[in-house]
């Protein structure tokens, strides 16, 4: 697999409204942990439409991991701007990742325009990519359904690869028992 899809939920759907949520750290070193899995097996690009949250956390993880494997990053808006209305923290990751990535270009030009672009945006992130990581949960699947639909519905096999409410258990368990003043 050279280019992976990262997908997932948008902060408020995991109930996070603060850039220093401690959540967000477990999210990322799962995401990370996939990551690395991934690029000892080939990986070479990690394609995002920039969407809040998962999405962004993900570019994070990738520019870092960019210094160490050489991990390329191509963030893929469905349309300009879709940042306009977001909280001015997150606009500013999201111009970072934009401004710092290997390659950046919306899909469509101009501002949003309808729910196609969307749609669009997903057929295109799963037609690019050789497979996609994304943080699900199966019972509460969120505006995560729609990009999970449209991947199952997919001509061909494409790979899912899910970050489920246990792999951050277990992630939250790992980094909790790394820390040495868990063992006093």
């Amino acid at each position: 697999m050279k280019v992976l899809a990262v997908t997932g939920y948008k902060p408020m759907e995991l109930n996070i409204f603060k850039p220093d949520d401690v959540r967000i750290t477990y999210i990322k070193a799962a995401i990370e942990k996939r990551l690395i899995a991934f690029i000892e097996e080939g990986l070479e690009w990690v394609i995002i439409s920039g969407k809040m949250g998962v999405e962004l956390w993900a570019g994070e993880i990738v520019l870092e991991l960019r210094e160490v494997y050489g991990l390329k990053l191509a963030v893929i808006p469905p349309f300009e701007n879709q940042d306009e209305r977001w909280p001015e923290h997150v606009q500013q990751v999201y111009q970072e990742l934009t401004a710092t990535a290997d390659f950046s270009r919306p899909l469509y030009k101009g501002g949003y325009s309808g729910p196609y672009q969307y749609q669009a945006s997903n057929k295109w992130l799963i037609d690019k990519s050789d497979g996609c990581l994304l943080l699900l949960d199966e019972e509460f699947p969120g505006s995560n359904r729609y990009f999970y639909q449209e991947a199952h519905a997919y001509d061909g096999d494409y790979p899912l690869f899910l970050i489920t409410p246990s792999d951050l258990e277990d992630t939250v368990e790992e980094m909790r028992m790394a820390d040495p003043e868990y063992w006093d």
